[in-house]
Parts: structure tokens; C-alpha cells; sequence
């Protein structure tokens, strides 16, 4: 029996698909890496800690120096693919994990910056900085933890 409901449902599930396909597409565009300044003494983490970092479940770095994540503004190529490479997620389950962290008073998102030239000037004022970058983007003002 084809009812309407079985064809929405298909339709949904179909268009569930396009989306994720041109979500993998545009997060395989940029090569995203995870980057801390030069004068930092992080000199690795594993991804589960970036994506701690990131999604607000860990504020230190392994060493016990606090950890301050710089993310780019929502929108940005590079967050999404960030997002999707790191810590597996899309922009909107970002979104609602923070929306969730926010309302029950634990925490706060990472000051989102505009672009990668204020990713760099944060992470210079900062040696307990993390951000990312497209590694078009990287010179010796920061140091390379990772990458995709």
C-alpha cells in the first residue's frame, strides 16, 4: 500500500541523503587543522579532546592549563567542516548541544571569531588558545596539533 504518509516518509528520507551527501562535499573542501599558538605547551591532543574542548565537555587541556577554544563564526565552510571532521557533528546538532549547555547553566559556546586572521591574532594573545584553520591559512605564528 503507497499512502501518502509512505511517500512523505521516502521523500524525507531521500532528501535526508541529498543533504548529507552535500554536507560531505562541502566539508571535504577545506583542509581543516586544529592549532594552537607557537608559544604553546600543547604540543598534541587526540581528536576526543579537541571535540571535548570544542563542545563544552572539557575546559583544561590534559596538562590542567585551562583551554580556551576560538571558533569561526556559524556559516563559515571551515566550522562546518570542522564540526563534521572533529567532533562528527552538523551545525545544527552543534547548535542544540550549546542551546542545551546554555539552558541548564552549564557553560558557554567559544567567542566565535570572523575569520582565520582573528583566529591567529587570539591564539597569539593567548597561549591557552585552540582554534582551526584551513591549513592555506597556517604560518609560524601557530603550532599544528592535528589534522583531519
Amino acid at each position: 500500500m503507497n499512502t501518502i504518509a509512505d511517500r512523505f516518509a521516502r521523500c524525507a528520507k531521500l532528501a535526508a541523503l541529498i543533504l548529507g551527501l552535500g554536507l560531505q562535499a562541502g566539508a571535504g573542501a577545506a583542509d581543516v587543522v586544529v592549532v594552537v599558538s607557537a608559544r604553546s605547551a600543547i604540543s598534541s591532543l587526540s581528536r576526543s579532546e579537541v571535540a571535548d574542548i570544542f563542545l563544552g565537555r572539557a575546559q583544561r587541556f590534559p596538562d590542567g592549563a585551562p583551554a580556551v577554544p576560538i571558533d569561526l563564526a556559524e556559516g563559515s565552510d571551515i566550522r562546518d567542516a570542522f564540526y563534521s571532521t572533529i567532533a562528527d557533528r552538523t551545525p545544527a546538532q552543534v547548535k542544540a548541544q550549546w542551546s542545551k549547555i546554555i539552558f541548564t547553566g552549564r557553560g558557554m559556546p567559544p567567542e566565535a571569531v570572523g575569520d582565520s586572521a582573528q583566529v591567529k591574532r587570539r591564539l597569539g594573545a593567548d597561549p591557552n588558545a585552540i582554534g582551526y584553520l584551513d591549513r592555506a591559512q597556517t604560518d609560524a605564528s601557530v603550532r599544528v596539533l592535528m589534522t583531519k
